[in-house]
């Protein structure tokens, strides 16, 4: 389908995701394309072989004509992504038309290279499965129309916006001599220029406050789908919003290995979904002492470790206990937490490669546990009288922390032996900090507006880094491409920078990223194997999920950011 008609001698063929990387060529898996009838109808024969039961398969159409007088259009070309090999039974409808492709385009955008390529590394199929189940999510690929028929009930799909960036394509889908305003539209000064509906796409999610309003006014020519956005919005990032899970004032979250996202609840109680957005818990995972849970982390074992500020009793007699979890929500912990060895109103966590846990104690100083919990950091801790209300922590590739000291305006870097404790005058109020593959340390200056840099030599490379978007920053993240990406508590809003590579450029607009999400004193951020971007609204409960606009990242976070 195109323009609201059916599609005649369009050339459909069976692709399996490609595995040599981001982006590679898909296998086809038909000897011949199919070629569509005056219906738009086709069927796929029995007999092609999958790679693996795993492997993900997606549909591309190309050209074919909407007018009953013929007239190819080179210019069409539809995507539909299926999902895995082993889903795919017989008799399936499957509908491919400009939704479908809107969908495909936005959540397997990190996957996605001009003239219709998906694929991934050979060691992120569960990133690129993840994200199938995303675009499947998004549209129904049985009616074509959003939203798809297996989305939680507790996830609100961008419906209005998909639909809206499914009819700028409807008018070039129609008639190729209609597709110059949508290809002007979506050919930024950084990437080649569309000539075909997909990969126009392809560009605007990529670049989402390019031509705002340009794509928008193309939306209102001949709009298909409904419902549609009433007015342009200030970008075209697609977003999903989680509620439900016994999710109450989300402080910190975190990914794991599968793409199931967790997130500690302020008054005590971990709230955990599925990479879709399901549920893990109906009310959230609570006892095993969790109290004023502010810090969480995801070890790589996959249990998950929380930092309770305060505490009924326990062995810190109501000075905060960390507790642990794993990945079924029990407690392995006593029922007030666990661990001493200094624990002293812990407010973050930070997981290491070697399943180490340094846990941070706004009561000015940190602690190092292992994997079983034991201290190795002495009865006390480090740090102590060198550090001023920390408040968050990241790893170096060199097993370091780095300490973000909110009152003392600087930061502080301790050995992975405690031996050695530097701390550098680089920031204005650190609230976040977070660590990249080029030996860089990023800190979110919250009373400062701006993003400082620091290497891991202690070498500050700028200390204070505005705009797009930057106010009262309290999250911040680094993509699998080394992008720094930040969440704004007081602005609402997202912002991103170039990173090391352009050394901070300023990527998101002056307005930042995100308007129409509804964030709300957003607190903390993450992201995933499959590009999603992550976000607990402190204000409203919810969890924002922003779907495939970042490079994918290995998950759990243990150190530095790493490709998957």
């Amino acid at each position: 389908m195109a323009a609201g008609k059916s599609v005649a001698g369009a050339s459909v063929q069976l692709f399996a995701a490609g595995a040599a990387g981001n982006g590679s060529a898909g296998t086809a898996l038909l000897d011949d394309a199919l070629t569509t009838n005056s219906g738009g109808g086709f069927t796929i024969p029995s007999g092609y072989a999958c790679p693996g039961s795993n492997t993900q398969l997606y549909l591309v159409a190309r050209g074919g004509s909407t007018s009953s007088s013929g007239g190819e259009n080179n210019a069409l070309v539809l995507l539909s992504a299926l999902g895995a090999c082993a889903g795919m039974a017989s008799g399936t409808t499957v509908v491919v038309n400009e939704a479908t492709t809107v969908a495909g385009a936005a959540a397997l955008a990190q996957f996605y290279s001009q003239g219709g390529n998906i694929g991934s590394t050979s060691t992120n199929a569960t990133g690129l499965s993840n994200a199938f189940t995303t675009a499947g999510n998004l549209v129904s690929l049985r009616s074509g129309q959003a939203p798809g028929a297996s989305a939680p009930a507790t996830v609100a799909e961008p419906v209005a916006k998909l639909n809206t960036l499914a009819n700028a394509l409807t008018a070039c889908a129609g008639a190729a001599a209609n597709c110059a305003p949508l290809f002007a539209a979506a050919t930024p000064t950084s990437a080649a220029a569309p000539d075909n509906t997909l990969d126009a796409a392809f560009n605007i999610l990529r670049h989402p406050a390019y031509n705002v309003n340009a794509v928008y006014q193309l939306a209102s020519v001949g709009a298909v789908f409904s419902p549609a956005l009433a007015a342009a919005p200030a970008d075209w990032m697609l977003f999903a919003t989680l509620t439900g899970g016994g999710i109450n004032e989300p402080t910190t979250i975190a990914v794991d290995a599968a793409g199931s996202v967790w997130v500690a609840d302020y008054p005590g109680s971990v709230s955990a979904f599925t990479s879709a957005g399901a549920v893990l818990s109906a009310n959230g995972f609570t006892g095993g002492g969790l109290d004023e849970s502010w810090g969480l982390a995801v070890a790589p074992s996959g249990n998950i470790w929380v930092a309770n500020y305060a505490s009924a009793g326990g062995v810190n007699s109501g000075s905060g206990t960390v507790t642990e979890i794993n990945s079924s929500g029990a407690a392995l912990t006593g029922t007030e937490g666990d661990f001493s060895g200094g624990i002293n109103w812990p407010i973050a966590l930070a997981a290491d490669t070697t399943g180490n846990i340094w846990v941070v104690n706004n009561w000015q100083s940190v602690v190092l546990l292992n994997s079983a919990g034991v201290p190795l950091s002495g009865g006390n801790g480090w740090g102590v009288g060198q550090l001023d209300f920390p408040v968050a922590a990241a790893v170096d590739g060199n097993h370091n922390a780095w300490v973000a000291n909110q009152s003392g305006n600087n930061i502080t870097s301790i050995s992975a032996d405690g031996s050695q404790i530097a701390s550098y005058p680089c920031c204005n109020g650190p609230s976040a900090i977070a660590t990249d593959q080029h030996g860089n340390v990023w800190v979110a200056n919250y009373y400062g507006d701006s993003i400082s840099v620091v290497n891991t030599a202690g070498t500050i490379l700028s200390n204070g880094i505005t705009g797009g978007g930057i106010y009262r920053p309290q999250g911040i993240a680094v993509d699998g491409a080394g992008a720094v990406w930040v969440a704004n508590y007081r602005g609402n809003n997202l912002s991103e920078l170039a990173g090391a590579n352009a050394m901070g450029t300023v990527l998101s607009p002056a307005s930042g990223y995100g308007l129409d999400a509804a964030l709300l004193e957003p607190y903390s951020m993450a992201l995933d194997a499959s590009g999603n971007l992550w976000i607990s609204n402190f204000g409203n409960s919810t969890v924002t999920e922003f779907i495939g606009i970042a490079t994918p990242v290995k998950t759990p976070l243990a150190g530095p950011t790493q490709a998957p």
